[in-house]
């Protein structure tokens, strides 16, 4: 068990250090550790629009900006999230922050880190802290739609890995032309006029 902490300390600082160095991946489960050495890229969330089967989240930097599409509920998530739009009544992303913040645990990163088959995938890496002050990192799969809204709740930073930066079509022209036609950024703004 003192292996155990001792190791969980050691990922702890080495994250804590850079985004660029390779990260340490503990895996709960089998108490295994594997060396992840991908480069990444910082993104945000430029914007969110409805379409007929759900909305497009234009995620990117000032280099590039790629899309993907998630169900209606998930998109109004990240846009309420956007705008600090508090709900009347929490909603299911809402009840999974409120329990982090039970636990002592925050978002501390989201990766988008692969694409197959037109599917995305992605990784939420959450820090807990006790009431010892003793600290351990998790990293969960999860759908990026999901691990999107947990970061832009808690303001946590998203990054891509460079292989699916590479491999995705760029669509900042489309998202300028977007907004220059007065197209709405995001959902919420349709139903206000």
């Amino acid at each position: 068990m003192l292996r155990i902490m001792r190791l969980r300390r050691a990922i702890f600082r080495a994250r804590k250090r850079a985004h660029d160095l390779p990260s340490l991946v503990f895996h709960l489960r089998t108490g295994t550790v594997h060396l992840m050495n991908k480069t990444v890229i910082e993104v945000q969330v430029r914007a969110v629009l409805p379409t007929s089967g759900g909305c497009a989240v234009f995620i990117g930097n000032n280099d590039k900006v790629f899309i993907i599409y998630v169900d209606q509920t998930v998109g109004g998530a990240i846009t309420m999230f956007m705008r600090q739009i508090t709900k009347e009544r929490p909603l299911t992303h809402d009840l999974i922050g409120h329990l982090m913040t039970a636990l002592g645990a925050k978002v501390e990163r989201v990766i988008i880190n692969d694409l197959k088959n037109a599917t995305y995938y992605a990784r939420v890496i959450i820090r807990v802290e006790n009431e010892l002050h003793q600290k351990k990192i998790i990293e969960l799969d999860g759908r990026p739609s999901d691990c999107i809204a947990m970061a832009t709740q808690q303001k946590a930073p998203i990054y891509v890995s460079q292989d699916v930066w590479d491999e995705v079509d760029d669509m900042s022209d489309v998202l300028r032309k977007m907004e220059e036609e007065g197209l709405k950024p995001d959902p919420e703004t349709e139903s206000e006029e």
